[in-house]
């Protein structure tokens, strides 16, 4: 009978190992959440559901997981990601978003997409978001996936000009929706099922 006890094996690195350098200011394709919607809402006219994909991006201090999270102004935290285009692969748009987020010019970063961690549906044209699609609802607006990323032993990332990458200890994401929102407020939990090795 096979075990059903057999944990998952994350290796996490220092966040030491890592180099933070700056580029270019990336800007938010729309410039308020009103505008956003709206996008969404023209698009989902042609495309139908929007697909998201982020990247949940490990580091460790003093033997605690930290997530790297893009810090806009000083209360709007988020994962690096991007907007899927119709027919693209998922995996290879998060490779190809997380380089152009957090890649210098010049330099590839082998990331390792490793496995999904997180599906968010949203209902609506609106704010609200669910890891389920509720009942009544049949055609959901929005789709995000979050994946975990394997991150190289070592590397030199780049960070957009307006934006701070942090490092959030899993302890100060916990259940913290005012401060991180619902869907970073509840990776603890999603991370949970994983075993971490410390290098």
């Amino acid at each position: 009978m096979p075990s059903i006890t057999n944990e998952r094996v994350v290796q996490l690195y220092p966040l030491s190992n890592y180099t933070f350098g700056t580029k270019d200011p990336q800007y938010e394709k729309d410039a308020s959440v009103a505008a956003r919607f709206q996008r969404m809402r023209e698009e989902y006219a042609t495309y139908g559901m929007r697909r998201t994909v982020e990247g949940v991006l490990l580091v460790h201090e003093h033997n605690l997981p930290h997530v790297l999270l893009l810090q806009l102004g000083t209360s709007f935290f988020k994962l690096p990601g991007c907007e899927v285009k119709p027919g693209e692969d998922e995996v290879e748009c998060l490779k190809t978003c997380l380089s152009e987020t957090l890649g210098r010019a010049g330099d590839t970063i082998h990331w390792g997409i490793d496995e999904l961690v997180g599906n968010w549906w949203r209902p609506n044209y609106e704010p609200p978001q669910y890891p389920y699609v509720p009942p009544h609802v049949t055609k959901p607006k929005e789709h995000r996936r979050l994946f975990l990323v394997r991150l190289p032993e070592r590397s030199m990332f780049a960070v957009p000009r307006n934006y701070k990458l942090v490092a959030a200890p899993l302890f100060e994401l916990y259940d913290n929706s005012n401060g991180y929102g619902p869907v970073i407020s509840t990776l603890p939990q999603n991370l949970s099922r994983f075993s971490y090795v410390y290098a």
